[in-house]
């Protein structure tokens, strides 16, 4: 739409100067979108308004916050007991970080499930993944602000695993570190890069979604759209599905924010960080959980930082280590079963995590590592070269009438 279509003359005025308005009104209005999106498609939109939660609460915790080992425990107390509904902007933030990582895993695991990682859309999904592991950068800086014992204990541990790297792994600790110990450059550390990392991601989302309208949705049945039948407009359609999807999930996530606010968290953190004194067992939050546990998988300090992170290096190579040329796991019975096992070993993992690297945990933690990339490097691989798929419809447009038999019948 160009400028004189708009009414308003202002809007007209800007947009034939700056068509900021024509780029909206084409990329959220007229944008055409497969007919068939079902629900599990909202969660895109939500883990962007989470960011935005995230990003407005976050710099107005930033205005009463203290970045310095004497005072983050305390001014973190303040924010709670003196400032006005400091307490409810802390819990949106603490608890929308886990709402968040919730809508992106259950975004991630059903482009999984629907092979919305394959062609055309290989850079669309790595770009998504490069989303997800700077929000685990980001979240795990966040949880060492409040400086309780886990923060602290937390922080010292997973920053000693970069020593583990040959040659750069100690200076790397050093520069992260600020120093010798964790102390105080390292809080200021964090704190800056918590604060300036949510914006990156910001950046980054905008990117994702420009290769996504490049070549467009995917859809519950991995079919292109062939047609204007196959398709209807963004808005107002899925705009109202949308609201409708985060209306329902406001409702799950003000059960968090005010009935079980700390259930996520970790009891230890509401004391305050003590270097003499180590906690029984040091855990990070759930969502970093199962990568916590495949890093645990091995005795060797190495081997556990190489295959942490080969767990996420991983997820890059699955446009090609997914060999079948139908995308959506409906017409592949085989890899429908593959993965909900790796959902299920996913959840395994995270289990694991929680627990001590003792006794069975420790077994149970090595097969469930195990079967995690098995499952990419071999099983995805051959189910795709041996799997037989099931007849794909000819159109999107066909899939949709076949449910209503009464609207093809009126065509």
């Amino acid at each position: 739409m160009s400028a004189k279509g708009f009414t308003n003359p202002i809007v007209k005025w800007i947009d034939y100067r700056l068509p900021v308005f024509s780029y909206l009104h084409h990329e959220l209005h007229e944008y055409p979108t497969p007919k068939n999106l079902n629900y599990w498609w909202n969660f895109g939109s939500l883990a962007g308004i989470f960011l935005v939660i995230q990003i407005v609460s976050g710099i107005v915790l930033a205005m009463h916050y203290t970045p310095h080992t004497l005072m983050a425990f305390d001014s973190t107390e303040h924010i709670m007991r003196d400032v006005n509904y400091g307490w409810l902007i802390r819990y949106i933030h603490s608890n929308g970080a886990s709402m968040f990582f919730l809508v992106v895993y259950i975004h991630l695991f059903r482009g999984l499930y629907f092979g919305s990682f394959k062609a055309p859309r290989e850079l669309l999904w790595m770009i998504g993944v490069v989303i997800v592991i700077l929000m685990m950068a980001t979240a795990f800086m966040g949880y060492v602000l409040p400086w309780g014992q886990m923060s602290f204990w937390g922080a010292t541990v997973i920053t000693n695993l970069f020593s583990a790297i040959p040659v750069i792994g100690d200076p790397i600790v050093t520069w992260l570190w600020g120093g010798f110990t964790v102390d105080n450059p390292t809080l200021n550390r964090f704190f800056s890069l918590h604060y300036l990392l949510p914006f990156v991601i910001l950046g980054i989302v905008v990117v994702h979604v420009l290769a996504l309208h490049q070549h467009g949705s995917n859809n519950p049945i991995g079919i292109d759209i062939k047609g204007p039948q196959d398709s209807i407009p963004f808005h107002p359609y899925y705009t109202i599905k949308d609201i409708f999807g985060l209306m329902v999930f406001m409702l799950f996530f003000a059960y968090w924010v005010f009935f079980n606010p700390n259930y996520l968290g970790h009891p230890d953190n509401y004391i305050p960080a003590n270097p003499l004194v180590t906690p029984a067992h040091i855990v990070p939050e759930w969502y970093l959980l199962p990568f916590y546990a495949i890093l645990r998988a091995v005795p060797s300090k190495l081997g556990g930082v190489v295959l942490m992170f080969a767990a996420l290096i991983v997820l890059f190579l699955l446009p090609w280590l997914d060999t079948s040329k139908v995308r959506s796991a409906r017409f592949r019975p085989i890899y429908r079963q593959f993965f909900w096992l790796i959902v299920i070993d996913c959840i395994v993992l995270g289990w694991i995590g929680a627990n001590p690297p003792e006794g069975i945990y420790i077994v149970i933690g090595r097969i469930a590592t195990t079967y995690y990339f098995v499952h990419f490097l071999i099983i995805m691989p051959l189910v795709g070269k041996l799997e037989r798929p099931l007849p794909l419809p000819t159109s999107i447009s066909e899939s949709v009438m076949k449910k209503k038999p009464g609207l093809a019948a009126a065509e």
